[in-house]
């Protein structure tokens, strides 16, 4: 049964899997856990190890593809993500015990479980590609109620509906069955699994894009990360995107997008800024300023590897041979026929190549953590979720990198920060031809429908698309071939629901698990009194 539960999470992924066979994937660990804690001798153990065979085949299935970077990464992605998840399962049969009501106290576990997604967004082993409520990415016109709720409302959603599936089973099995009493049951089931689908099929074909039509480029120059684009001649790379973009470009294009890392020289931040310096001390900067001249209303969004010496030393920053502190950034640059206007330094990093996870404590094998493109180690990184504004200041982008976009509450940030359109540079090839860079690319239908906007995206190696307002992914390039993608997207400005209030279903699970946490450990301590 934990197998059957683990393959059903698995081939319900996406791009691949069928979204809908999740709302069945945890009825099995339900009759495992409602089994084991009536039987057990020592029932918590044996929850977690069923949990954690279910858990862990979801995991290697649906994300081995990080081996393709790093072998060491993947394990520790893959074996401690099904580790954390198989805790709830304990913490949920540890609390169910201490109520009553049993049948009632089953709802304990989605209010863990989302609390457990809502943290492990932030801390410093993040890793959120499973969130449940992800699984629909490829399928926006089930989820547009997205835009009230967040992928949070997805993962209710989720696991509301195993349980009524596995309420209504039960009902099925018991000696009391009956047409009738089953018919009962399963009306809540209907109510919760249809309403959502047929409010979202209504939004999805009544939606209007709204906002102001902007011409945009996106770029993929297609240059291997392991063996081309870091050991080429910088000018080589930027001379493939000017030759890629030039046949797209017009009078009307307002912005061109560029994939992560383009530009290979490690730029000082302090130079980029000066344009006497700047522009004539590199030559990357110094042939797109070149190209940008022909092009007097537009702005390029491009990926580059920076730094700046800092007076003091901090968290993230190393130190030179003389002894010099300064931070290393992977930043996303705003730039014009004129000067360079802006950076964004990637807030999100990456555990291991971009963030050493608990500094302190694993300081000292930070060799060991595998290189995803950029300098292993800890980068610093902005904490402002900057926008970088239009020329006529009009329209402001949300510059993401890499795989910042999962992230639904850190996105919308950047639109409660006037971000009408949303960029996203990247650069999958790491992990090969696999599901890695496809899920990836889904992900941003989420985003999209979230914050109701539209996205650009600029990949190394593929791929590259545009993603309108509804989710729908469109005008997108093949993986590994060199492509540039012309498109008018629309630059809203309204703010949804979800912009508005950010994760609130996740804050209101994490409060009611922490007080039903205190209920649980409160009820023990009593009894324990009393024995």
């Amino acid at each position: 049964m934990a197998i059957i539960s683990g393959l059903l999470l698995s081939l319900s992924w996406p791009t691949y899997g069928f979204p809908y066979l999740i709302f069945f994937a945890f009825v099995p660990l339900f009759f495992i856990e409602e089994e084991l804690s009536q039987t057990a001798k020592k029932p918590l153990f044996g929850i977690f190890k069923y949990a954690f065979l279910s858990l862990f085949i979801w995991n290697l299935i649906t994300t081995w593809w990080i081996w393709n970077s790093t072998e060491f990464g993947a394990v520790m992605a893959i074996v401690l993500n099904a580790f954390f998840m198989s805790l709830i399962w304990v913490l949920f049969s540890f609390s169910k015990r201490y109520f009553k009501n049993t049948a009632q106290a089953i709802f304990i576990l989605p209010i863990y479980w989302i609390t457990f997604e809502y943290f492990h967004l932030d801390w410093d082993l993040s890793w959120s590609w499973l969130n449940l409520g992800n699984v629909f990415a490829n399928h926006p016109y089930a989820i547009q109620w997205y835009e009230y709720t967040g992928t949070f409302g997805g993962s209710w959603w989720v696991l509301i509906i195993n349980i009524l599936i596995f309420k209504v089973l039960k009902t099925i099995l018991s000696k009391e069955y009956s047409v009738k009493r089953a018919i009962i049951s399963a009306l809540p089931l209907l109510i919760f699994l249809l309403f959502p689908l047929g409010f979202s099929l209504y939004l999805y074909q009544t939606y209007e894009e709204k906002g102001e039509a902007v011409e945009v480029v996106v770029v993929q120059p297609n240059m291997d990360p392991w063996n081309e684009q870091f050991t080429s001649p910088p000018k080589e790379v930027i001379q493939r995107i000017i030759n890629l973009s030039k046949p797209l470009l017009t009078d009307k294009t307002k912005f061109l997008v560029a994939p992560e890392s383009a530009i290979q020289e490690g730029l000082r931040e302090a130079d980029m800024f000066n344009k006497a310096i700047g522009m004539s001390s590199s030559v990357s900067l110094k042939m797109l300023q070149g190209f940008l001249k022909d092009y007097p209303n537009l702005q390029l969004v491009i990926g580059a590897s920076t730094y700046e010496f800092l007076d003091e030393p901090n968290e993230t920053s190393r130190t030179t041979q003389g002894g010099m502190p300064y931070d290393e950034y992977n930043t996303a640059i705003l730039m014009n026929a004129q000067k360079v206007e802006d950076t964004y330094h990637k807030s999100k990093l990456v555990p291991g190549p971009e963030k050493m996870p608990f500094k302190k404590l694993l300081g000292p094998i930070q060799d060991v953590a595998f290189n995803l493109g950029g300098t292993v180690g800890s980068l610093g990184y902005d904490k402002v979720r900057k926008t970088f504004p239009s020329i006529d200041k009009e329209i402001n982008i949300a510059p993401l990198i890499c795989y910042e976009s999962i992230y639904g509450g850190f996105v919308a940030e950047f639109v409660r920060n006037r971000a009408s359109l949303i960029f996203i540079i990247t650069n999958d090839g790491w992990w090969g031809h696999t599901q890695g860079y496809q899920q990836h690319l889904s992900f941003a239908s989420l985003r999209a429908i979230e914050c109701r906007r539209s996205i650009a995206r600029s990949a190394n190696t593929g791929v590259s698309a545009f993603v309108n307002q509804r989710g729908d992914i469109y005008e997108t390039s093949d993986y590994w071939v060199a492509a540039a993608l012309k498109s008018e997207i629309r630059a809203n400005k309204e703010l949804t629901y979800f912009v508005r209030y950010g994760d609130y279903p996740a804050r209101v699970s994490a409060f009611l698990a922490a007080l039903l946490l205190l209920i649980s450990l409160s009820i023990k301590l009593k009894r324990k009194t009393n024995d």
